[in-house]
């Protein structure tokens, strides 16, 4: 076989693996390193020590340290911590009920509370694992108890504890800023509007059903809610001094007085204080934090080694090569590369999630933008978007199978899917709409930093 054709082979190989259930991180490493050696291998041993000389070494120690010394991903452990203390910092019981009781007088108010607190909380920890968790705990059962259609509950949340990936500050936006080595600050301020648009147009749909066929969320009932001077006082106290925080972080970063590192280890120093203000800081919690927060980061920085050995490796084959000449040779207008594109990544989000999809697939298609001249940051957006469905799509959809891992017997796995599906609806309808408006993404970062100049 010709080295484009091993290249070929090496991704086919690879998703095998994946879908066989072989670590990511250790199966790039290996596939990295076991091509490698082909690729760079030059003849020629006679001792022990030759089978070490091979440049596949020199480029894994080259690019391990790379990573440990960006100073983008920098912001990754902080943002984590930031998001394990306030997870255990209570906050979120009192803010889901203030929500629900403010909300009363809308059709299907404990879905409503449910998205907003999604949307808050994972802004602020960026783990969907984490939010999905801890709702389905706070959330379902009490949708559940108010006789909510257990379908359209389990949607609602698994939906919402996905938006912490689009919606600043983004662990998923600074693994693509260094991804793509564009600016983490641009990213962010393209990100806001369409993440609060998707959350929006979540809490359209859930108004809208729920007004059409009100059996699937019953009215709460009225004789249960406390008085309004007792419901306004808890929603300030738990609603305010977390949005106060993200706002805090996301307005350093984008009004320049803070690089995402800088603004992160301020979250996390918030996240502390908000800990101390509703009594939960403990020396046990910082320990499983810290601890949580180690093991995320390490599984994070040998995705980027082992992808960019991956990479380095299928590029050096002439992997690269083959799918642009191939998407070049279809002679394709903008708008269809796009569209192309954009289907192969949605596609991927079937069997995998989000990080094998960024760190494997994307940079295959980054060296292309010019070419058809598509705007990088508009790019981004798209992407960033369509990997909300890596969450929502049978049959891995892994927020599906979040909730499905705390409710156990309560729900079907199926019927989970089934609640979703409407969500994956509104994230393509969202990517079209902002296919159509591209200011949607690109007016604030233009207006914040000027306009993009490549």
């Amino acid at each position: 076989m010709t080295n484009p054709e091993v290249a070929i082979m090496m991704l086919c190989l690879f998703i095998v693996l994946v879908l066989l259930g072989f670590p990511i991180a250790f199966t790039l490493l290996a596939m990295g390193v076991g091509f490698g050696y082909y690729a760079y291998y030059q003849g020629g041993i006679e001792t022990l020590s030759d089978v070490f000389t091979n440049n596949i070494f020199y480029l894994l120690n080259q690019n391990t340290y790379s990573v440990m010394e960006n100073d983008t991903l920098v912001a990754i452990p902080l943002f984590l911590f930031m998001g394990y203390v306030v997870e255990r910092a209570n906050i979120v019981n009192r803010l889901f009920f203030s929500l629900q009781m403010a909300a009363r007088n809308l059709p299907g108010s404990m879905a409503i509370a449910a998205l907003i607190t999604c949307a808050v909380f994972s802004t602020a920890s960026g783990i969907v694992g984490a939010v999905v968790t801890l709702m389905g705990l706070l959330a379902f059962p009490a949708m559940a108890n108010a006789n909510y259609d257990k379908k359209f509950a389990s949607g609602v949340i698994c939906a919402g504890g996905t938006l912490g990936i689009l919606i600043p500050p983004s662990i998923m936006l600074i693994v693509y800023a260094a991804i793509a080595e564009l600016s983490p600050l641009r990213l962010y301020a393209a990100a806001v509007f369409p993440g609060l648009i998707l959350a929006g147009l979540y809490i359209v749909y859930v108004i809208v059903r729920v007004w059409i066929n009100p059996a699937i969320a019953p009215k709460p009932n009225q004789e249960d809610v406390p008085p309004a001077s007792k419901i306004y006082l808890d929603l300030i106290f738990s609603f305010v001094p977390l949005t106060v925080l993200i706002m805090l972080v996301l307005g350093s970063i984008l009004g320049g007085l803070a690089t995402p590192a800088e603004a992160a280890a301020m979250g996390a120093l918030g996240g502390l204080v908000l800990a101390v203000i509703y009594r939960s800081l403990t020396w046990r919690k910082v320990k499983e934090s810290v601890f949580l927060t180690a093991k995320a980061t390490a599984m994070v920085c040998w995705l980027f080694v082992g992808s960019w050995t991956f990479a380095s490796v299928f590029s050096y084959l002439g992997g690269h090569d083959v799918i642009e000449h191939w998407f070049l040779g279809m002679n394709l207008e903008p708008w269809q590369f796009l569209v192309m594109v954009q289907l192969i990544i949605f596609i991927l989000g079937w069997p995998l999630e989000w990080s094998e999809i960024l760190i494997i697939f994307v940079p295959i298609f980054l060296p292309m933008l010019e070419t058809f001249g598509v705007n990088p940051y508009f790019f981004a957006m798209l992407v960033a978007l369509n990997l909300q469905t890596s969450f929502l799509t049978p049959p891995m959809a892994m927020s599906a199978y979040y909730l499905k891992g705390v409710l156990k017997n309560e729900i079907e796995l199926i019927d989970i899917f089934k609640g979703i599906l409407p969500y994956l609806g509104i994230v393509i309808f969202s990517m079209v709409l902002m296919y159509q408006f591209p200011g949607i993404a690109l007016w604030l970062p233009d207006y914040l930093f000027g306009p993009y100049i490549p």
